[in-house]
């Protein structure tokens, strides 16, 4: 199995930063695409940022120019910066990974979600 903990939520003022981190650990042979989604309550949880294991990125249009992820590989972790946040920002934010596992000399590619960390943003 794949295990994902988040860390880095909290309270803020807008304008303000928090930094979440997303490390991976367990058995698997590689994590590939990873990714920070956000939730808020009522809505559909849609995907804030995402980057590839080479490092690529692509984010949501509401976050460009001040949200940025990051990897460590060798860590199986990681990060989403965020600045100046705004209250529609406020959210659970959930980070993803594609991690591939060795079944039964078989290679698969699932996909796992973090328990989620709660962003508030107050204006």
């Amino acid at each position: 199995q794949v295990q994902l903990v988040e860390s880095g939520g909290g309270l803020v003022q807008a304008g303000g930063s928090l930094r979440l981190s997303c490390a991976a650990s367990g058995s698997f042979v590689s994590i590939n695409d990873m990714g920070w989604y956000r939730q808020d309550p009522g809505k559909q949880r849609e995907l804030v940022a995402s980057i590839t294991s080479g490092g690529s990125t692509d984010y949501a249009d509401s976050v460009k120019g001040r949200f940025t992820i990051s990897r460590d590989n060798a860590k199986n972790t990681m990060y989403l910066q965020m600045n100046s946040l705004k209250p529609e920002d406020t959210a659970v934010y959930y980070c993803n990974v594609q991690a591939t596992r060795r079944i039964w000399g078989d290679f698969r590619t699932y996909a796992y979600w973090g328990q989620g960390t709660q962003v508030t943003v107050s204006s």
